[in-house]
This record gives C-alpha cells, sequence and structure tokens, in this order.
C-alpha cells in the first residue's frame, strides 16, 4: 500500500545496516515457566526479558495497520508514527541530505531556499542505529598512511540514536524515526544564524508534526512542520513563534564518485574546496572542484576522433504540469538553446527538456523523485526564479536539480524590458506584452536559471567586452546579443537610441557561455585523475587570456572592480549610462499614455515610474563603482602583468563630473507634476532625497576611501586621490556658494546628507560584513581612527564652514539663508561637541 500525497513535498532518507544472523526471526514468546528456570543465570533472564520489550517479530512492529512506501527502503506509517525498513546493504553508504524551507511565514527565507547540506550515514551499534554527519572537509587517499589520521581527527558527530524495532525480510532493519522530525534536531531544521536573529528559544512539540514521508528509487522525501517558540519573530509577533514548513531530501550518492575537475579562478564555475593531506605539497592543501553534470561519451572512439557524439546519460529537464501551456515552449527552448554550448564540449543532444509525464502515461513519477530536474512552477506573486543544485561533496557531481519558477516573475520582466528599451522599442510600450513578447523573455531567463543548475555562476564581468557604442549596432547586437555570456545580469538593450533600427535587445548563450562550457564538461579520456587534467585546462585558458569576450569577472553586490557589475552593459560606464538616461528621459513624458487602460487605476503608472527611478539609480552604481575602483584580473604565473590595477584617474574624473550632473543635480526630468499627481499626494522630495544621499554615503564609505589611499600611496598624484574626491564633491554639492543662488528643497536635502556623513565619519567605525561575505561585499579593511580619513574629513568640515559662513550674508532667498545656519550649527557641534 502506498500514503503518498500529491504536491510538492520532501523529506529525509535515512539508511541503516545490521551486520549478522537476525534471531527476532526465530523468536517465540515463552510461557512463564519457560523462562524461570534453576539453571536460568539471573542476567541472562534480565537480557532476554530486555529484548522481549525491544526487538519484536517484524509483524509484531510492521502490523496489517501500517500504510506503507517502498522504494531506497520502506518507510511505514502507523497511525501517527513512522517507521524506516534499511536494508543492510545501505549501511554505511553515504547520503547527501538537503534541508530546504517548503513553505514559510512573511520574511523568513523563500519557499525552495537552501538551508544546508550535509552528507549522513547510518551506522548500527549493537543493538542501536546511529545516523551520523561525514565531513569531506578534510580528505586523503585511502591507501596513504596519513589517511588514518585525518580519520581519527574527523570523528563522525551522532545526530540521533534510534533502538532497533525489528528485523525484516533480507537482514533489513526497522527503526521509528518519528521524533527526527517532530523533536528539535538542529541538524535538520531551522538555521543556528535564524535562531539567533529571531532569538529562537525551542521547539513547540504540540505545534510539530510530520506531514508526509514518501520513498523513490534513489532518495527518501520528508516533509514536516516545525513550531519554534521565538521572542522576535519577524511576522505574526502576536504568536510569540515561528512556524514553517520544512524539506528534507536524503539522497542516495553513487559508490564511486565522479573523477573530479580542479577549479580555476579565471573561469567562472560554482565550486566546492576540500583540505587534501595527501597531496605532495609541503604543507595542507586546499582543494577546489567545480560542480557540474557527469558528461561521458557514449562512443568514446568517435569522440577521441573529433566527431560530436551523445553522453551516456542525456541531461533531462521536465516541465512542471502546473506550467500554463503558452509558455512550456519556451521554458523548453531556454533549456534546449544550451546544446549548442555543449558541441564544444564534443557533445550532440547533451541536455533536452520534455513535459512531465501525465499520470495515466507514468503514475509514479513525482518531481519529488531525485531522478527527475524539474522546472517547477509556483503560484506566487514572488518576482523570481531561481536556478539551484544538488551536488555531490566528494567530488563536484551534480545529481539534481530543480529550477524555481514564481509565476510573478512575469511581472520582473515586464518592468526591465519596458524601463530598458520602451524608448526605442514599440514592443515595449504597454503594460502587458504579446505572448511571442513574453515568451522570449521566458526563454531568456529559463536559458539564464538553466546555466545555473550546469555549475555556472554569475558572470558579471561579461558585458565589458562589447565596445558601448556597438549595442547602437544591429548586424553586432543579431550576432552577438547584449553580452557573451547569458550568465551576466546584461538585461536589456537600454544603450541602443531612436533611429538605431532593427537591433537586438535581449542576450543569449554567447561565446564565454560556450568556451566555460568546454572547460568544465569536455571529456579528457587520458586524463586518469584531476591533476593530470591540470595542463590541458591551463592552456586553453591561456589562449584566451587577451580576449576580453572570454573574461570572468566574478559576482559581488558593492563592486571593487567596476568591470564587475550587475545590470551594466559596455565598456564605458559613463558612455552607457549616458544613453540610459536620455532614454529615462524620453520615457516620463509618454509614461501616462503607455500605461493607459480604460477602466483601471494607475497601479502601473505608480509601479513604472519608481521603475524609471530604479533604472536611474543604477545608471548612478554603474559610474559611482569607477571611483576608488580597482580592476581584478586573475592570473597564472605564465601570464604577464598585474592582477590588480587601480581604475584610471582620467576615468574616475569623469565619472565624478557624471554624478555631479546627472545624480546631484536635481534631477527635474522626473519630477513630472502629470505624473506624480495622479499617484501620490505627497514623496518625490524624501524619495529624490533618499536616493542622492545614498550615493552620497557610498561615494564616502570606508573601503572606498581605504583604496583610494592605497593607491595614492603606491602611485602619487598619478591617480585619482581622497583629496580629489573631497574636492570635487564639495565643489559640486555646493555649488551654490561662491554665488549666493537660491538652493532648491532637493538640494538643501542633499547639502545636509553630505555634513551627516561627513559627522559619520568623524565618530563611527563602520561595521565589517561577516567574515564570510567580506569579499562578496567588496569590503576593504581600513581603521579609520588610525588612518587618514578622519583628519581630511576634519579639514573638509572647516572649508565648509568657513564658505558657508562667507555665503550666507549674499544669500537672499530666506529658507537658503536658513538652511546655511543650521549647517554652520550642525558643523560646529561635529567639530566640537562640546
Amino acid at each position: 500500500m502506498s500514503f503518498r500525497a500529491t504536491g510538492f513535498v520532501a523529506g529525509l532518507f535515512l539508511f541503516i545496516v545490521l551486520f549478522g544472523a537476525n534471531p527476532a526471526f526465530s523468536q517465540k514468546k515463552k510461557k512463564k515457566s519457560d523462562t524461570k528456570t534453576a539453571d536460568t543465570p539471573a542476567a541472562e533472564k534480565k537480557e532476554e526479558k530486555k529484548d522481549a520489550g525491544g526487538i519484536q517479530p517484524y509483524d509484531k512492529v510492521i502490523t496489517n495497520k501500517a500504510k506503507t512506501d517502498d522504494g531506497l527502503f520502506k518507510v511505514h506509517r502507523i497511525d501517527d508514527k513512522y517507521f524506516y525498513e534499511i536494508p543492510d546493504s545501505l549501511l554505511l553508504r553515504e547520503m547527501l541530505m538537503v534541508t530546504r524551507i517548503a513553505r514559510t511565514a512573511e520574511n523568513i527565507g523563500y519557499g525552495g531556499e537552501n538551508i544546508r547540506n550535509q552528507v549522513l550515514r547510518w551506522q548500527q551499534k549493537e543493538k542501536k542505529i546511529l545516523l551520523r554527519i561525514v565531513s569531506f572537509n578534510n580528505v586523503a587517499n585511502d591507501s596513504l598512511p596519513i589517511a588514518q589520521s585525518v580519520k581519527n581527527s574527523n570523528f563522525e558527530p551522532i545526530v540521533q540514536s534510534f533502538d532497533i524495532k525489528a528485523y525484516g525480510p533480507d537482514s533489513s532493519i526497522v527503526i521509528e524515526v518519528t521524533s527526527l522530525f517532530n523533536k528539535d534536531v538542529p541538524a535538520l531544521g531551522f538555521d543556528d544564524a535564524r535562531r539567533k536573529q529571531y532569538k529562537v528559544t525551542s521547539l513547540d512539540d504540540s505545534r510539530s508534526f510530520i506531514e508526509n514521508i514518501r520513498s523513490f528509487p534513489i532518495n527518501v522525501e520528508n516533509r514536516h512542520v516545525l513550531t519554534y517558540k521565538a521572542s522576535e519573530p519577524p511576522s505574526n509577533a502576536s504568536t510569540g513563534s515561528i512556524s514553517l514548513e520544512i524539506n528534507n531530501s536524503m539522497i542516495l550518492l553513487p559508490k564511486i564518485p565522479m573523477k573530479p575537475r580542479l577549479n580555476d579562478q579565471r573561469v567562472g564555475f560554482f565550486s566546492q574546496t576540500q583540505t587534501d593531506y595527501g597531496r605532495e605539497d609541503q604543507k595542507a592543501s586546499a582543494t577546489t572542484y567545480i560542480r557540474r553534470w557527469r558528461l561521458e561519451p557514449k562512443d568514446l572512439e568517435a569522440y577521441k576522433r573529433g566527431e560530436l557524439v551523445e553522453p551516456k546519460k542525456q541531461i533531462v529537464y521536465y516541465i512542471d504540469p502546473a506550467t500554463p501551456a503558452k509558455w512550456k515552449p519556451y521554458l523548453k527552448q531556454g533549456v534546449n538553446d544550451w546544446n549548442k554550448a555543449f558541441e564544444a564540449a564534443g557533445f550532440k543532444n547533451a541536455i533536452v527538456a520534455k513535459d512531465a509525464p501525465t499520470a495515466a502515461e507514468d503514475p509514479d513519477w513525482s518531481p519529488e523523485d531525485a531522478r527527475y530536474s524539474v522546472i517547477r512552477y509556483f503560484a506566487s506573486n514572488i518576482q523570481n526564479a531561481y536556478g539551484p543544485h544538488v551536488a555531490d561533496p566528494r567530488s563536484g557531481e551534480i545529481i539534481e536539480s530543480d529550477i524555481g519558477w514564481y509565476h510573478n516573475v512575469m511581472n520582473l520582466l515586464r518592468n526591465w524590458y519596458f524601463i530598458q528599451t520602451a524608448a526605442v522599442n514599440p514592443d515595449a510600450r504597454a503594460v502587458q506584452f504579446k505572448d511571442e513578447i513574453m515568451g522570449q523573455l521566458i526563454r531568456f531567463v529559463s536559458s539564464h536559471e538553466v546555466g545555473h543548475t550546469l555549475g555556472l555562476p554569475h558572470n558579471f564581468g561579461s558585458s565589458y567586452a562589447y565596445p558601448v557604442d556597438s549595442l547602437r549596432s544591429a548586424s553586432f547586437t543579431k550576432s552577438k546579443g547584449t553580452a557573451p555570456s547569458i550568465m551576466d545580469y546584461a538585461r536589456f538593450n537600454y544603450v541602443a537610441q531612436p533611429g538605431d533600427k532593427d537591433v537586438a535587445y535581449m542576450p543569449n548563450i554567447g561565446e564565454y557561455d560556450m568556451f566555460s562550457i568546454k572547460w568544465g564538461y569536455t571529456y579528457l579520456p587520458n586524463a586518469k585523475t584531476a591533476d593530470d587534467e591540470k595542463e590541458t585546462l591551463n592552456k586553453w585558458i591561456i589562449e584566451k587570456a587577451d580576449n576580453p569576450v572570454y573574461f570572468y569577472g566574478r559576482q559581488t553586490f558593492n563592486p571593487i572592480d567596476p568591470r564587475s557589475q550587475s545590470e551594466d552593459l559596455g565598456n564605458d560606464a559613463v558612455k552607457a549610462s549616458t544613453y540610459g538616461v536620455a532614454n529615462l528621459k524620453r520615457i516620463i513624458p509618454n509614461l501616462i499614455k503607455w500605461t493607459s487602460q480604460n477602466g483601471k487605476d494607475y497601479d502601473d503608472l505608480n509601479e513604472l515610474y519608481g521603475q524609471v527611478l530604479v533604472q536611474w539609480n543604477r545608471y548612478n552604481g554603474h559610474v559611482r563603482s569607477s571611483i576608488g575602483g580597482v580592476y581584478e584580473t586573475f592570473k597564472s604565473y605564465e601570464q604577464q602583468g598585474q592582477v590588480f590595477t587601480p581604475v584610471p584617474k582620467k576615468i574616475q574624473q569623469a565619472a565624478m563630473a557624471y554624478l555631479q550632473k546627472e545624480t546631484f543635480a536635481t534631477p527635474t526630468w522626473m519630477l513630472d507634476q502629470e505624473i506624480l499627481k495622479r499617484i501620490e499626494h505627497a514623496g518625490a522630495l524624501d524619495r529624490v532625497r533618499n536616493y542622492q544621499a545614498g550615493n552620497v554615503n557610498q561615494l564616502l564609505e570606508s573601503s572606498r576611501l581605504a583604496r583610494l589611499l592605497e593607491a595614492e600611496a603606491a602611485l602619487g598624484k598619478q591617480t585619482y586621490t581622497i583629496l580629489d574626491l573631497f574636492n570635487d564633491l564639495r565643489t559640486g554639492l555646493w555649488s551654490e556658494l561662491p554665488t549666493g543662488k537660491t538652493v532648491d528643497a532637493y538640494r538643501r536635502n542633499l547639502q545636509r546628507a553630505h555634513i551627516e556623513r561627513l559627522e559619520f565619519l568623524m565618530k563611527e567605525e563602520p561595521e565589517a560584513p561577516a567574515a564570510g561575505v567580506r569579499s562578496f561585499a567588496g569590503y576593504t579593511p581600513i581603521d579609520i581612527s588610525q588612518s587618514d580619513i578622519r583628519p581630511v574629513v576634519r579639514a573638509e568640515l572647516k572649508k565648509l564652514k568657513a564658505l558657508i559662513a562667507g555665503a550666507i550674508a549674499r544669500t537672499a532667498d530666506p529658507l537658503s539663508k536658513y538652511h546655511f545656519e543650521d549647517c554652520l550649527e550642525r558643523i560646529n557641534n561635529i567639530l566640537d561637541p562640546k
């Protein structure tokens, strides 16, 4: 019998093995007189009594009330209790446990979010089964003497211990696992960081329960609801608790791991790192492997001859049956588009998308079955899609992936395409696109997310390869798209101007993508180990190293290298952003007309107007990153040149000039009263202040100032210095001071924000990001109190004080005069807090 439920379910599979014969099968209940004889020692009588209450006959434990689901091993449900029946062949087999949030309340992650991955295995210890966590952080080849030392230094923690309840047929073992899922087992539940953040104290057993457990051929899936008592829950605070549904998947790992491929930071791949004590290096060596699917040629000899060969096992993605029919072809095409990249690695038909079978075609098919990778379609207002994967931590082999596709990602695509192309693209001038247009947008996102599931991270440096003006060429863009990699966030062609006929607006799978797939997936039959592949792989990189099309720029959210940014296009941020702002200025006067729909309110107008401001601020960020920027080009010893090079002075000066003109000058073009009075009674003043103040704060962040100081110490006046930044910023932000010109409300806000930031630098030490995200955060450490920053800020405040004091007398506008007087008081309080 089966107790499988339909829907999005996931769980945990736990494997246990038992050696030796099974005495329970022949055990019978003895009569009272049989168990108390003069010849039976007291200790033996006691042991028999204990066994009788512990290990029971199979049919006494798994009764006819049991609802059974068979797969990797049998899962039995009896009332509200769950039992695993594990074949002894699975004892000590390594299993990957993937713990995800299935459903959650507001502000507590998102459905599908991965909490942790860990390897588990089951071990018998006398009459108990231990569930242990296996680490591959430290490794050594089993044949080496040091392997025993590594093993002794990596004692495997025990998650939980289970009594053996019964022995089943073929030496299988029965244990009850109910408490593993409805009690607080930290390894399987909420992560430590959010427990601390929300001040979780304990699990409320009365509000925690198992939804279901399902068994499949290579995995067991568990879904359970956990309710934690919390003093600071992020939503529904009146309950004093957090409830969420956890999805635990335990997947059987291959007996023989795939041959791994060593990572190289010059090519973008997701990776995993081990410390290998078995290498010849005279130190503990960190070994990093890329993550990739196991692709092996079906016909090895033909592959060696250079012919395109099908893989032994094709990568297959199934389309969720819940997907609207009209979008299925586009999602499939986004998958199938990757075949041209795999051809660069010598494979044909390497990847394919298929409709999921119907219940009539295959009643046992399920998206929770780890043998199947699925593009899951969620009826949700979340504007996102994501492409995770599950990988073997021993080798980096990707085992399966479920892409999450939220219905409302279409609204996100509508906003991007409208704001970035409507000035020149009639197809984007509507709040609802034609199906063909939306379909092509879906295809683009599908390809991008599939790229992640193939092991490819974002390549934020890719779009820098193309000259800005080439993006205005129809022949260039139709051939090459907007960037050499679809894994960049090079969304849509905001550079194209009116009159640029027939330009392409979207990115495609490009030359970099083909190269990265070739580098990561080409099968090298003559290489027995990962080290044997290094020479060939390095040669391929060196051959492309001087071509910017093959540049990999890692993702950060506060870029040090201005070439590697989100949402940017082209090799000149000032020129590209100037084109982009020109298009935004064309959109604003037409926004009411292009969003109008009879009988509807102004919600779309409000949303798209907000998107105009967001896009304007993106351009500000693209340009700002050049100031204090450092080009980061990873190299090996045989490559010429430096790895880290400060952005040239002229580029930084041009960036500051742009910011003064387009960021800090009052953006009157976006203050269209015909729009504003349709969407709000007030708000524009504070909204502009927030954007402008944010840019001031980002320009004067400690990490950027640290890089400017470092560059000046190395290059002197050849580079853009911290004094250049402060002087240029003051001259632009306070341009009214020499003339006594009236300062408008937006500029007054901006000038106060400047003083507030200077005050922050005088008084505060910014908190460093967590150690694990500092590189991602673009963090450059500096002790402000022991650096030149504070003396420069103090001098800047004194200069401002003198300039403001001189301007008060020649300022006729009362509000401007009051503003300057207030600024003087603020500066005096900073310089002399007493």
